[in-house]
């Protein structure tokens, strides 16, 4: 008792806590300008006046960001002035990275604004624009208000060019209705005129004029000074050529490859130990002795005779650093003399460290258990020379009960331990072909090995054995794929012969997933589809849509040799001695980002999936390790992971307190996954302790569900195996919703994340007891020491924590 009531003064120290720091921010938010010098006012509002709306927004980016107020909703000036106030006035010195400091009024900035405005508008059509700013102000708060009077739009009357050379007149012609956004009666608009100039220099970039210049483009415009008496303006593009005669073409030579001896760079006596022989166009000098030619000169996309073309120069940086060996790539042209129309390569190779080691661990706990994981991961990027990536991962940990006076790791029950390695391939290596890619990203091949330990405590053992071949290539940057053609696993499970009996009849179908012995021959594919925009502040849609489907083949080879076996009365097919699974699992993850301008950004989430056995596993149903569950740090929040469902399931309902200690911490699984996650993303401090500071506010909806019964975790009692079955008409019933809010380090490499989830509906209880969140709000522990009382050892928990690394999608 004296446990729960320290628990319980805790719980409220921590909710009387965030009430009064929610009053200060708020209480803050309306006192800005009493930490102001009387002399000094607040900006609250910046209005433009008479601007065309599809400006008004481009416009208002002229503003001097100093004295643009913060939006009404924003709570940055709020944290601003808790932390960066001291004696009433705002703090000159020691300011702490929490916030934005409120906009106050500068004229000076009022005026350099109101120029840019007036520039801009100009730019875009309104050669007569004048634009005036008024300042009001009253009780230290200041209105800025920019009146615009923009005069007529000016519009393009005729376009002509000059363009002496004859072949990038050509050039120039035969791409004009692809690149061009001048035409005849458009808004005269100097964007336009940059875009021109910008796509002019990208196209004799790609076609051999490697000396080409973008001044060289430049336009001649009549009639668009303010004076003018018509609002008509004439072009002329100009494509001028250089003082020494004209443009020139120039072909690739010979590619000169040279990799330092060690990541310090070249020292000044490398030039006189160069390579002298030639093979296909490239001399290859590796002074480190670490790399073999063939896997680094296959991303040299500047081949010897072709025109140069600036789109292979940069395809050649980005193979080159995607092999992930070579810290700094650096590519340099010349020519042997004045005359020729050739350009020789120079690409200087600096390696990176080969070998890295990283250790990784985490925590979970919730409230009746605690454990650890704890990882160790070995890389060498280039293990035979040619860039492979070897990684050999070690990764162990365990988890313990707690409560009733337990020390920590006396209960454990459940321990895991696994190994893995794979080396991968910066090619294709398919037997009798050879493609050559790389065009839109770095190909692939991976092979895989690991080893899984686990063991439940008076339960199971469980040991799967995997191995995969996997291709990854790119059809286009924005679109991946990824095949494994052979995926085995043999998987050896056993029952704890000291396990209960009754817990095995009534947790039949769950004994027998962890204790079956059995083979997998399978394959997967998987296509995704804007995966290069993850990092980006745009709009987009996320596509990650795969399959994996296994069986088929071995049921295929046991028909022919004549070992069908009878899978509907329980005597499946055999090979090897082993029955071996058959199934199909389609699983898709879609996502809609959408950009709210700045560092806001808002992320809707829908990831299902179906596990279907049929054919050989008719009866033995999906393999335990490809069964869905909800919950964890990239799910539903608010629980631990693999603590939901599936459907209705209440694991109360194990009335004997011998069945409920012998199965928990048991996983709960199901045939079937719906997940929705709505996030709001946004900025709270962009300089905190050397890092970006990032929020989150989220709301998660989502279970899993059986298809079929026969795959409850209770199919002793037919009653509780309907209430895990997906129904659409229960649908709603058998939703759980959580709510939270997150706190994002970002380091630029990593991001270190950490979410609160808090419990809103659960589907485990009925009707209006589901929704949680009104126990939580009143009557928490009465709710949850009844809980207890009735489930445990399980424990109640409203709130969960997350830590992790990287954001959750």
């Amino acid at each position: 008792m004296i446990l729960k009531a320290y628990q319980n003064s805790i719980n409220i120290k921590l909710k009387s806590t965030a009430i009064l720091l929610f009053i200060i921010v708020l209480i803050q938010a309306c006192s800005s300008t009493k930490y102001i010098a009387d002399y000094q006012s607040i900006v609250k509002k910046v209005t433009i006046d008479s601007v065309d709306a599809k400006f008004e927004e481009q416009a208002y980016n002229y503003v001097q960001k100093d004295i643009r107020p913060a939006s009404k909703l924003s709570i940055q000036v709020p944290l601003y002035n808790l932390f960066n106030t001291k004696d009433g006035r705002y703090k000159t010195s020691d300011i702490k990275p929490f916030g934005t400091p409120p906009a106050i009024l500068d004229s000076t900035l009022v005026e350099i604004s109101r120029t840019q405005i007036q520039k801009f508008l100009k730019s875009k059509g309104y050669r007569r624009a004048d634009v005036k700013a008024a300042i009001k102000v009253a009780d230290k708060k200041a209105e800025i208000v920019f009146t615009a009077k923009p005069g007529p739009a000016y519009f393009l009357d005729k376009i002509s060019d000059s363009i002496p050379n004859a072949n990038i007149k050509n050039l120039y012609e035969s791409n004009k209705a692809k690149i061009s956004h001048l035409h005849t009666g458009m808004q005269y608009d100097e964007d336009s005129l940059t875009y021109e100039r910008e796509q002019i220099y990208r196209i004799m970039k790609e076609n051999g004029y490697f000396y080409f210049l973008r001044p060289y483009v430049n336009f001649d415009v009549y009639g668009a000074e303010p004076t003018s008496k018509t609002n008509k303006i004439d072009l002329n593009l100009n494509v001028t050529n250089p003082n020494n005669g004209e443009h020139r073409q120039f072909n690739i030579g010979y590619t000169h490859m040279i990799i330092a001896p060690n990541p310090d760079g070249f020292p000044d006596s490398v030039r006189y130990k160069l390579n002298k022989d030639t093979i296909n166009g490239i001399i290859f000098t590796d002074f480190s002795k670490r790399y073999r030619r063939n896997p680094i000169v296959r991303y040299d996309f500047l081949k010897q005779g072709d025109l140069y073309d600036i789109r292979n120069e940069n395809l050649t940086y980005d193979r080159l650093y995607e092999l992930n060996i070579f810290k700094n790539v650096k590519i340099d042209y010349y020519r042997r003399d004045s005359t020729s129309n050739k350009i020789n390569t120079v690409i200087q190779l600096i390696p990176q460290k080969v070998m890295s080691n990283r250790v990784e661990g985490e925590v979970p706990f919730n409230g009746g258990t605690v454990g650890f994981t704890i990882g160790n991961t070995y890389t060498n990027n280039n293990i035979f020379r040619g860039a492979e990536r070897f990684e050999l991962q070690v990764k162990g940990g365990l988890q313990s009960r707690i409560g009733n006076g337990a020390k920590p790791f006396s209960d454990i029950y459940q321990r895991d331990f696994s190994i893995s390695s794979s080396i991968t391939v910066p090619r294709l290596m398919i037997p009798f072909y050879n493609p050559v890619l790389g065009g839109n990203g770095m190909p692939h091949t991976t092979f895989a090995s690991s080893y899984i330990y686990a063991l439940q405590k008076d339960v199971s053992v469980r040991r799967i054995f995997i191995n995969s071949i996997t291709y990854d290539w790119f059809e286009t940057k924005s679109k991946l794929h990824s095949f494994t053609p052979l995926n085995f696993e043999y998987r050896f499970g056993y029952l704890d012969p000291n396990v209960d009996q009754q817990t095995v009849l009534n947790n039949l179908y769950y004994s027998t997933l962890l204790g079956r012995k059995d083979l997998t021959l399978g394959m997967k594919y998987t296509y995704t589809l804007n995966a290069n925009k993850l990092n980006e502040y745009r709009s987009f849609v996320y596509l990650r849509a795969g399959m994996d489907i296994a069986g088929n083949m071995l049921q295929g080879i046991s028909g022919l040799i004549g070992k069908k076996g009878d899978p509907a009365n329980n005597n499946p097919a055999r090979i090897l001695g082993l029955p071996f699974n058959q199934y199909m699992r389609p699983e898709v993850d879609l996502r809609w980002y959408k950009h709210l301008g700045g560092d806001r950004q808002f992320i809707a989430r829908l990831n299902a999936g179906v596990a279907y056995a049929y054919g050989n596993s008719v009866l033995t149903g999906i393999p335990f390790e490809k069964q869905f569950f909800a919950g964890g740090s990239s799910g539903i929040r608010a629980w631990q992971a693999r603590t939901i469902g599936p459907g209705n399931y209440d694991r109360g309902l194990l009335r004997s307190d011998t069945l409920r200690r012998a199965f928990f911490g048991l996983d709960q699984l199901g045939t079937m996954r719906i997940e929705t996650n709505f996030e709001y993303r946004f900025t709270v401090a962009k300089k905190f302790l050397g890092a970006t500071l990032k929020g989150a506010a989220f709301v998660d909806i989502g279970n899993v569900w059986n298809l079929r019964k026969g795959e409850s975790i209770l199919v002793a009692n037919p009653s509780l195996d309907e209430q895990t079955i997906f129904r659409l008409s229960k649908l709603a019933q058998q939703l759980a919703v959580g709510t939270g809010v997150g706190l994002r380090y970002d380091v630029q490499y990593f991001v270190f994340r950490f979410d609160v989830g808090l419990k809103l509906k659960d589907p485990q209880f009925a009707g209006s007891d589901q929704w949680v969140i009104g126990k939580f709000l009143s009557g928490a522990r009465d709710f949850k020491n009844t809980y207890n009382a009735t489930h445990g050892p399980d424990t109640y928990r409203f709130i969960q924590y997350n830590f992790g690394i990287g954001m959750p999608f």
